[in-house]
């Protein structure tokens, strides 16, 4: 789809990058000539996946250990990172949480979680990036990750909810405001792109999977490198006139019934035990 090296000597930080979209996403940069760095809190992890993704591509990845919710590291963060590629043209909030439950169930404590991972681990590294891009006259692009409930809302997964929104606010925002500093924002809102972690997570009994696809016109879940494509788009020069977007992929699904898990009405209380107890496990 694209022409070769287009990301050449451009250097992209995804967080997340180690496992899921993430990793689709940072490998598929990388196969495009960019310099990708991931960032994850589990460093073993993130730089086995770094190398792995190095000899797929052979172009340098870079494997970082980073909490998106400790601020105080980002500096370092950045150090890191321009002392081996010099600079930094691109960030990927791409780092989430997410679980599916009743509300009622659940403590501000599990609020809290999800929303310091997604909504605050995004703008604080967004913030950090914008200073650091207008300091050094930059032309920087952030694309976020969110999802089709950051505009509509769902039952079931109302933190996650509250915090993609909080995120897709803050792309228009600041779409606005640092367009004159040659800075884009853009975001992605995916709607069911299998995951090993967070598929089952979301979705333990097989037959919900198959139920969400019946919902979607297209009658099936997306695959990865649909998603990549867009995402490498919307960070390439091919968009350079497009900011404080959100482009949806979801096969229709929005279209078709807003709230993505609204349909989990239809579950008795019994039944979400059972989901409660799969999680534990």
């Amino acid at each position: 789809m694209f022409k070769e090296n287009i990301f050449k000597d451009k250097t992209i930080l995804v967080t997340g990058g180690g496992t899921g979209l993430g990793r689709s996403m940072a490998t598929y940069f990388s196969g495009l000539g960019a310099n990708v760095v991931i960032a994850s809190r589990k460093l073993e992890v993130i730089q086995k996946t770094a190398q792995e993704m190095e000899k797929q591509t052979g172009n340098p990845v870079l494997g970082l250990q980073h909490d998106v919710r400790d601020y105080r590291n980002i500096k370092n963060l950045i150090a890191e990172i321009t002392n081996r590629f010099g600079q930094i043209d691109a960030l990927v909030n791409n780092a989430a949480g997410n679980f599916i439950s009743p509300t009622e169930h659940l403590s501000y404590k599990a609020f809290d979680t999800i929303v310091d991972i997604v909504l605050r681990g995004s703008y604080y590294l967004t913030l950090a990036f914008g200073k650091y891009w207008i300091e050094h006259k930059i032309p920087g692009t952030v694309l976020s990750t969110v999802t089709t409930y950051a505009s509509t809302g769902s039952g079931y997964v109302v933190p996650s909810s509250i915090a993609k929104a909080g995120v897709l606010n803050l792309t228009r925002s600041l779409a606005a405001e640092w367009g004159k500093y040659k800075i884009r924002l853009n975001a992605i809102a995916p709607g069911p792109f299998p995951t090993k972690g967070a598929w089952d997570r979301l979705l333990p009994d097989p037959s919900m999977a198959k139920a969400m696809e019946q919902r979607i016109p297209l009658k099936r879940v997306g695959k990865h490198e649909e998603l990549c494509h867009l995402a490498a788009y919307l960070l390439s020069d091919y968009s350079a006139y497009i900011t404080g977007d959100v482009i949806t992929i979801d096969g229709g699904e929005m279209l078709a019934g807003a709230g993505e898990f609204n349909f989990l009405e239809q579950l008795s209380e019994e039944e979400w035990q059972v989901m409660l107890e799969k999680r534990k496990r």
